[in-house]
């Protein structure tokens, strides 16, 4: 598929998904999040993916200028968007089977907001910052934000961010343990990058596990969630990288994972 809101690239192991609008710090029309959707189901062997945005933002929120005007009102054009493209897509991060890192350069606002923190690792440089901006706007959080933001910093700060709609710099996001961690804006992409390529030598069926794990035991009780380890365990422990840890552990030399 050629891609026109997207650029893809592997460097290594590692699929580098690059949001592609400048002109628009881009803002990200459902064609967008449908073609990252198509990426992420064509990692072809990649193991981690780097998601980040070209030039000065990482993603300014939807755009949804032009879809389907003639058809729809404005507010039925945005739950036809969130419905048929942007959940969907929001939902197959959520599901991916490899871990991915977002780096924030600049505003991650609207469903940019929602994107950068559906990363498993989320790191921001100094002038990037978080913005829920549909009070401001009188509308509501979309992209799961509702979901996400009391689960990642409580429902006070939640709350703060949706019912204020001010801007949550990099270090504040940092300190409050909203991302990952904040750092200078000239090392953003390879600090970013050194992440994803660790993560992209580990072991990649176990690591995919434990983020999935980790999103099932939100929505579970906790025998439920003590289950569901057991069954990925088992699946886990069937793969050749857990063969390779152990007999690495047994020869007291670092783990070799191959993805398999």
């Amino acid at each position: 598929m050629r891609y026109e809101m997207i650029r893809t690239e592997r460097e290594g192991d590692v699929l580098v998904l690059t949001l592609n609008r400048p002109e628009r710090l881009n803002a990200a029309p459902p064609a967008m999040f449908e073609e990252i959707a198509h990426a992420l189901d064509h990692l072809d062997g990649a193991r981690a993916v780097l998601i980040t945005g070209e030039g000065r933002a990482f993603c300014s929120g939807a755009d949804l200028a032009g879809r389907d005007t003639a058809q729809a009102s404005p507010a039925d054009r945005a739950k036809q968007s969130l419905t048929n493209s942007y959940n969907p897509t929001m939902l197959k991060i959520a599901k991916a089977s490899v871990p991915i890192v977002s780096a924030v350069n600049g505003p991650a606002a609207g469903i940019g907001c929602s994107l950068a923190l559906a990363a498993d690792f989320c790191i921001a440089g100094e002038s990037g910052y978080f913005l829920q901006a549909f009070v401001n706007i009188g509308l509501v959080p979309d992209g799961g934000a509702s979901w996400m933001l009391a689960r990642l910093v409580g429902k006070a700060r939640a709350t703060e961010m949706m019912l204020l709609g001010e801007r949550i710099h990099g270090p504040k996001a940092a300190a409050w343990g909203l991302i990952y961690k904040c750092v200078p804006d000239a090392v953003l992409r390879e600090e970013a990058m050194t992440l994803a390529t660790r993560l992209a030598a580990g072991p990649t069926l176990a690591l995919g596990l434990m983020r999935q794990g980790l999103a099932a035991a939100l929505e579970s009780d906790y025998a439920t969630a003590m289950a569901g380890e057991a069954d990925r365990q088992s699946i886990a422990g069937q793969s050749a990288d857990a063969v390779e840890g152990a007999i690495s552990f047994l020869q007291k030399r670092k783990a070799v994972f191959k993805g398999q």
